[in-house]
């Protein structure tokens, strides 16, 4: 009788190490979200903190009626600082002076306009701008977001002192899905830890870089001689600052260069490059001005359907660098249905006369993914996505005047 009692003992601790064991391993990320590169608005390059549930609303009823959701935009996400403090029980709330119909009024109201609402928290302490993180409280936190039927969770990395990226971004993964409600998880370590190299079964894209800002190429440095020191870069140091990581990026596991700047002060031709670059890469089409008081050249910036498809094509192929000469890139994107973009940046300040032979180039194989263009033998018809006209095709050398700053965008098909 002894021996049987220790017997269904061991069975039973042998049950729960079992159950343990398989609860984290059914523990995952949500599947079938973001097979295409998110696209939607983020509150952070133009407001800050400064933030209220007015502004969130006036937000999607722009996106809205100014023809953005019907483009392919579909977030409205809040940022930092919509955080007050803990209760009681140390569940989060919002700022109540800010929100003061609370985050699940909100995002009904944002589900109305048939959109999806966001939020950030941090692994830290403290997020970034000093409110309330989520670590110690990462299921208590997901369970929140859950029940405020929140979509979209930005994550980042402030405060984070003797913490394991990869452990910590794997505990709010498990976090979030055993609350159960379906979340696109967007890791924002900033690329210090190669996410690349781990993330693919934890989040759905994670930040190649710090944080962007509205220049072409700068570098903009905060509490410099700190122990803290960072910075902030423009639009081409984030282009170069990753190398060798496209193969990374697919359907549900994205390379993020970060929000964008499309109507915060730069040029027409700068805004329409970054679009076009970002679109090139893959990356998630988040913008990041005021949606509200945004001029018609920026509208159709950020709406322009050719672009947004290079940025959306189904095979999720994130573009390459196929040649640079003289401060003038080519790059190369493979689409669906034998199609490939083709991206001419210049960088330089001063118009260059471009010539481009494709019969020359032969045929071109992108390693990665096997697609291949045959320029020698077979014609393909050229379409100039900004301006939207067709320029010929590739039967005859390109000869183009491109502006200082420009990035010509071609769609090739047969």
């Amino acid at each position: 009788m002894f021996r049987n009692r220790i017997l269904k003992i061991v069975l039973v601790l042998f049950s729960l190490v079992v159950t343990s064991l398989s609860g984290q391993v059914s523990a995952k990320k949500f599947d079938d979200l973001a097979l295409t590169p998110p696209m939607g608005w983020n509150s952070w390059n133009t407001f800050g903190c400064e933030i209220n549930e007015k502004m969130i609303r006036e937000m999607a009823d722009i996106m809205l009626s100014s023809g953005m959701k019907e483009a392919g935009y579909q977030y409205i996400n809040i940022d930092d600082c919509w955080h007050g403090e803990r209760d009681e029980n140390g569940n989060i709330q919002v700022n109540a002076q800010h929100f003061p119909s609370g985050m699940k009024a909100l995002a009904d109201y944002v589900h109305s306009k048939g959109l999806k609402l966001g939020l950030y928290s941090d692994a830290g302490w403290k997020t970034c701008g000093g409110k309330p993180g989520s670590r110690g409280y990462e299921f208590q936190d997901a369970r929140q977001y859950a029940a405020w039927g929140i979509d979209y969770l930005k994550y980042d990395w402030c405060n984070t002192e003797g913490l394991n990226a990869e452990g910590a971004y794997l505990t709010m993964r498990d976090a979030l899905y055993k609350a159960g409600n379906p979340i696109v998880f967007s890791i924002c370590e900033w690329g210090d830890n190669q996410p690349w190299e781990w993330a693919k079964d934890i989040g759905h894209l994670w930040r190649t870089s710090g944080d962007i800002i509205n220049c072409w190429n700068c570098e903009h440095k905060h509490l410099v001689g700190t122990e803290n020191e960072w910075s902030s870069w423009g639009i081409l140091k984030i282009l170069d600052m990753r190398h060798n990581i496209r193969q990374y990026a697919g359907p549900g596991h994205w390379n993020d260069m970060d929000m964008m700047e499309v109507g915060n002060g730069m040029s027409k031709l700068e805004d329409q490059s970054h679009f076009t670059m970002w679109a090139m890469l893959a990356s998630p089409l988040i913008a990041g001005n005021d949606l509200r008081d945004m001029s018609k050249q920026t509208l159709a910036t950020l709406t322009n359907k050719d672009v947004i498809a290079i940025n959306q094509d189904i095979l999720g192929i994130q573009g390459f660098k196929y040649h640079t000469a003289n401060g003038v890139d080519v790059w190369l994107k493979p689409l669906a249905n034998g199609r490939w973009a083709m991206a001419v940046l210049n960088r330089n300040d001063d118009a260059v006369d471009f010539n481009f032979d494709f019969i020359e180039q032969g045929v071109i194989v992108d390693e990665l993914s096997g697609k291949k263009i045959d320029l020698k033998n077979t014609r393909h018809q050229i379409k100039n996505v900004w301006n939207n006209k067709m320029l010929g095709d590739t039967t005859r050398p390109l000869q183009k005047k491109i502006q200082g700053h420009e990035t010509l965008t071609l769609i090739l098909s047969i």
